[in-house]
């Protein structure tokens, strides 16, 4: 008989914590929760590869699903739908630039994403609109940014020219300067 050969044991790969999730986050500003995009996704940043179709349907999916709970639950992280409607983790030192610039951007964009657990087990979605999730603190910050620094904070976020909205939502009133026609 010849030389058994040896059994390859695979290495599973080491899961992110939900510490080094939110310090992810913080590094990066602003990172999706699994949708493409142009910043980076949190889900493949915890398992520590891509991920093909759906992170649910992933072998280490409850993983995940740990890390993005309490990542949404820190007082640091805004879960909203900031990039292009998906899911999306935006860090505390980007808030004041972000509600400085929220003429450019839909109210949707900025409603606080909120999961709610019930005692029945099950989890419920619930938004909170923008100014409301806003801190105080973060209001007055945002009010001695100008728009050009706010939008160059978010540039540090996001690569070049890849700021969703860069023009202030257009008012439906009509300016009181333009003629009547």
């Amino acid at each position: 008989m010849g030389k058994a050969l040896p059994i390859r044991r695979l290495k599973a790969k080491k899961i992110m914590t939900a510490r080094n999730a939110i310090d992810f986050i913080r590094q990066h500003g602003i990172v999706l929760a699994s949708g493409k995009g142009p910043v980076p996704r949190l889900s493949e940043a915890i398992i520590g590869s891509s991920i093909k179709g759906s992170w649910w349907a992933h072998p280490r999916s409850h993983d995940i699903f740990r890390v993005f709970r309490v990542v949404g639950d820190s007082d640091d992280i805004l879960v909203c739908r900031l990039m292009d409607g998906k899911v999306t983790f935006v860090y505390r030192w980007l808030w004041p630039a972000l509600v400085r610039m929220a003429d450019h951007f839909s109210a949707r964009q900025l409603e606080e994403a909120r999961q709610e657990h019930t005692r029945s087990g099950y989890h419920v979605a619930r938004s909170v609109p923008f100014p409301k999730w806003v801190p105080p603190e973060v209001l007055e910050k945002a009010k001695l940014l100008t728009e050009e620094e706010a939008l160059r904070v978010l540039a540090c976020a996001l690569p070049k020219g890849k700021l969703s909205a860069t023009q202030p939502k257009r008012s439906t009133r009509r300016s009181s300067q333009q003629p009547d026609r």
